[in-house]
């Protein structure tokens, strides 16, 4: 307990010595004097050649004091706004927007396809994060698509920066284990869940390259700083979630095969992870949204032209729309995966035909909401490294309350350190870390029976719901089900208010 209570202090005093020094040089620049002769010729200038024998800046782990965390982060800013003389020169956390070297890799529109990178000299760690945002599958909701959509099918309006949030965050105190990688966010302009390879051509009248676009970022990120790579991990969030489940292995491949096998190539698949399950409801398929999830990836992998892992295209021959399922390619992915999963997923529900605004749900809605956590969960015990929390949710890496999400006592960020660990660990044939979960799953059976479940709002007023208010919204019996759990009403009020 007493080396626990000590870590905070030493690493106060390290950022203080840090600081203490950074300001001293800063401030002799700011007024304008000179800096003393060294007492030894400086090094010469490492060349692009010599960075292999550079030492990597290793970030802190600052998950070893998340107990701590407000009251340490408080300190180390007051001491850097104290110490720090430059600090008016305002530090460039914005990525900056590239387009693809290769034009023949496009969008939709044939617009030129691209990412925003903001590079961390000296660090030898990537992250690669592709973005979501559904997807079309016929010419007609994709001329749809266009009109209300366009920013996810053309490059035309992309802004020349991006400010990334959650684990795209430069800030430590928002991103305790990657805040300092290098960091690419590649926007969704391909509509086809990051899985197409097919070029516009007058007849289909759109471009659906989703995987070259992946490929070809990779490669052009070789230029700037990857070829000295020691881990990259390929991260997304729902399309961009399946995304990375379809290419983490082709990614790896491309890398082996241009000569980088040493980088370690692993996967993070945030709310991904779709079931092919029987809606609720059955409507016509004439959109996304109102088909069955299976018939839209039916259309769409011949619309798109899609690629699957080759290992579950062999598996399922002639059914390769299997392999858009978390739990049916999973198994045949090689590179190390986490996965990421709320079990009451909004975009699952949304394709299962159940609405969860304007009159309270049926009793036959909430019985299938109830069993699409008991599927989802099935469907997850057999993956080694994920995070289920029991919410009614869509995404979480990159919303600003990643940090604050817990099961079972660990965060999310806490998880994917440990999987770091353990990973790192079992290169060097060492036992994985005690107390370092990375299989972590709600048991409890409802929406929101976590209590750091992200606030509800209700969809009409925009104000806040307390889980018993959005339980009762959803038509949950309070009355009835503590009378069949056999306690007072009271009392299964306040354990849901608590998420007991």
């Amino acid at each position: 307990m007493k080396a626990a209570r000590m870590v905070p202090s030493l690493l106060l005093v390290l950022f203080l010595l840090v600081l203490m020094q950074s300001g001293a040089l800063c401030a002799r620049r700011f007024r304008g004097g000179r800096n003393p002769q060294p007492r030894r010729s400086p090094p010469p200038p490492t060349h692009r050649a010599d960075r292999g024998d550079t030492t990597e800046s290793f970030p802190l782990d600052f998950t070893a004091v998340e107990e701590n965390m407000d009251n340490f982060m408080t300190q180390v800013k007051n001491l850097a706004q104290s110490l720090y003389p430059c600090s008016a020169q305002k530090l460039d956390h914005d990525m900056k927007l590239n387009f693809l070297v290769n034009t023949s890799v496009t969008c939709n529109d044939g617009s030129p396809a691209g990412y925003y990178l903001k590079e961390s000299r000296g660090s030898r760690r990537w992250l690669i994060f592709l973005e979501g945002g559904w997807y079309c599958f016929n010419k007609e909701n994709c001329d749809s698509r266009y009109e209300t959509m366009r920013r996810f099918m053309s490059s035309s309006k992309w802004p020349q920066t991006k400010r990334g949030t959650g684990i795209l965050s430069p800030l430590p105190e928002e991103n305790p284990h990657w805040w300092n990688a290098n960091m690419v966010f590649i926007p969704y302009c391909s509509s086809d869940v990051w899985s197409g390879v097919t070029a516009k051509t007058e007849q289909n009248g759109y471009a659906f390259m989703g995987s070259l676009i992946i490929q070809e970022v990779v490669k052009n990120l070789l230029g700037k700083g990857l070829d000295n790579a020691r881990v990259l991990l390929l991260a997304g969030s729902s399309a961009g979630g399946t995304g990375v489940l379809l290419n983490v292995d082709r990614v790896a491949e491309l890398l082996e095969g241009m000569g980088y096998a040493g980088i370690q190539v692993r996967g993070l698949s945030d709310s991904g992870w779709f079931l092919d399950n029987k809606q609720y409801h059955c409507t016509d398929c004439v959109d996304t949204i109102g088909c069955t999830p299976t018939e839209t990836i039916k259309r769409g992998i011949k619309y798109w032209g899609s690629v699957v892992p080759d290992r579950c295209r062999q598996s399922h021959e002639g059914e390769e729309w299997n392999c858009f399922f978390g739990y049916r390619v999973f198994p045949s992915i090689k590179s190390p995966v986490f996965v990421v999963q709320w079990l009451f997923d909004e975009a699952q529900l949304t394709v299962d035909n159940i609405q969860l605004t304007g009159q309270p749900v049926q009793e036959g809605q909430w019985r299938y909401i109830q069993n699409l956590g008991i599927e989802l969960r099935n469907t997850l015990k057999d993956v080694p490294a994920m995070f289920a929390p029991a919410c009614l949710s869509h995404e979480v890496i990159t919303r600003n309350y990643w940090i604050d999400v817990q099961v079972k006592g660990t965060s999310l960020p806490r998880a994917l350190h440990c999987w770091d660990r353990s990973l790192h660990d079992s290169r060097n044939n060492k036992p994985p870390p005690k107390a370092c979960p990375v299989h972590l799953i709600d048991n409890c059976p409802w929406p929101h029976c976590n209590p750091t479940c992200p606030t509800i709002r209700d969809q009409f007023t925009g104000q806040e719901m307390s889980v018993v208010q959005f339980l009762m919204h959803m038509g949950f019996d309070v009355q009835k089900m503590a009378q069949q759990q056999g306690m007072d009403p009271s009392k299964l009020l306040g354990m849901l208010s608590s998420g007991s």
